[in-house]
């Protein structure tokens, strides 16, 4: 699945590409290489990393921007800002992300605030789960873009999307089509997709979870209130009409035995 996550930056004449299975946070590689114009990474979820423990990295050019370090329980947004700080001008990435960063407080809240006031958050996809290698979860894809010409940010509910196999779910070509075609539009789809500005995001505390901004489909049966009533008439005249039967057997029971 973490090669067919360049479904995100297809179609692009980029220079220069790179596919990693997350990054080394303390001994950074491909230094030489960057800027890079599209990154596609799956790092590890929830990882310890020194973090504040080492006083040199609140300077480092890759975080020193955020201005606060990711926690050290919990590495997932200084892979985040490792990938930012290697994308060129107009660069993309494309990265899997555990879905508790998007919501929780703290460090990571002031992580997404500046990500979010720089305008570098293109789009958040929820996935279904089980679709990846290694983990049962419903992980989400963040992308991040350089050369946003709006500000706002597309929101994609793709949860229900899979096809259910033996151990696991995968992404069907439909699905993935589904998909790049709300992402390439930026077209508001109910239940699936929505474009959301700064503003409202700003006033929901730099939340960044899918399902704070696309509705769910109601799968609730819709219950007509006239013909419910209908029915409940109906049925208390049969109950009443059963009770006036059972009273006239009683009371004739009890007259036959005087």
């Amino acid at each position: 699945n973490l090669a067919r996550m360049n479904m995100f930056l297809h179609n692009i004449n980029y220079d220069k590409f790179n596919i990693q299975l997350g990054s080394t946070l303390t001994n950074p590689h491909f230094g030489n290489e960057k800027p890079f114009d599209a990154i596609v990474s799956n790092p590890p979820y929830s990882v310890k990393w020194i973090g504040s423990d080492d006083p040199t990295l609140i300077n480092d050019e890759r975080f020193a921007p955020a201005g606060v370090l990711a926690p050290k329980s919990k590495a997932d947004f200084a892979f985040v800002l490792h990938s930012l700080s290697y994308l060129s001008s107009r660069g993309r990435a494309a990265i899997v992300c555990f879905p508790g960063i998007f919501y929780r407080g703290g460090a990571e809240q002031k992580i997404r605030q500046y990500l979010v006031d720089n305008n570098y958050v293109e789009t958040v996809i929820s996935l279904a789960p089980n679709l990846f290698f290694g983990t049962s979860i419903a992980v989400n894809i963040l992308v991040l873009s350089k050369h946003k010409t709006d500000n706002t940010t597309q929101f994609i509910d793709a949860s229900g999307l899979f096809k259910k196999e033996t151990n696991n779910n995968v992404l069907l070509d439909e699905h993935i089509k589904q998909i790049m075609e709300a992402f390439d539009s930026k077209k508001n789809v109910d239940h699936f997709a929505k474009s959301v500005d700064f503003d409202m995001i700003a006033a929901n505390d730099y939340n960044l979870s899918v399902s704070s901004y696309v509705e769910a489909r109601d799968t609730r049966e819709v219950i007509d209130i006239g013909e419910l009533n209908a029915e409940l008439k109906i049925t208390v005249a049969k109950i009443d009409k059963l009770r006036a039967e059972i009273d006239a057997i009683v009371a004739e029971i009890e007259g036959g035995g005087e």
